[in-house]
């Protein structure tokens, strides 16, 4: 069954070899794209329908109801933050709608405190082949980020 992974986050939708950390730039965690955001405050949203199977303040995984999780990592290195700047809308466990926000946070400030906002957004234990469509360019938070087959 195909599923379309929508961008979690409004700004540039770019490809994973060019995210600025080698663990995720070599598809090391799974295939997908990254979206670098626009550097205003964002409302993170779920990249598709499922369950919130883990939330972090700077990384959620929500899984869908044939088991497929998808990873929403907001910035690079933003566990060091310990938090600070994010805030969580949903918990962890529930059942979301594509679309529906779960992590406020500000992709200027994690950029003035010396990281990377960019944010890898990962289809979990998937094969490369199956990842496909994906966009470059200009996307809104909920646009069509990638097809998984």
């Amino acid at each position: 069954m195909d599923i379309s992974i929508s961008s979690p986050l409004t700004g540039t939708a770019i490809g994973l070899a060019q995210v600025p950390d080698p663990v995720f730039a070599g598809s090391m965690v799974g295939p997908g794209a990254a979206v670098d955001p626009e550097r205003a405050p964002q409302v993170a949203v779920a990249p598709i329908a499922g369950r919130l199977v883990k939330l972090k303040p700077h990384a959620f995984v929500v899984q869908s109801e044939d088991g497929r999780g998808v990873l929403v990592h907001l910035g690079i290195d933003t566990v060091n933050l310990d938090g600070e700047g994010f805030e969580l809308i949903a918990v962890e466990g529930d059942v979301l709608h594509a679309g529906q926000p779960i992590v406020t946070w500000n992709p200027a400030l994690v950029e003035a405190g010396g990281l990377s906002p960019v944010s890898p957004v990962i289809a979990l234990d998937a094969e490369s082949a199956a990842i496909d469509a994906i966009v470059n360019g200009a996307v809104a938070a909920g646009d069509e980020l990638f097809h998984w087959r």
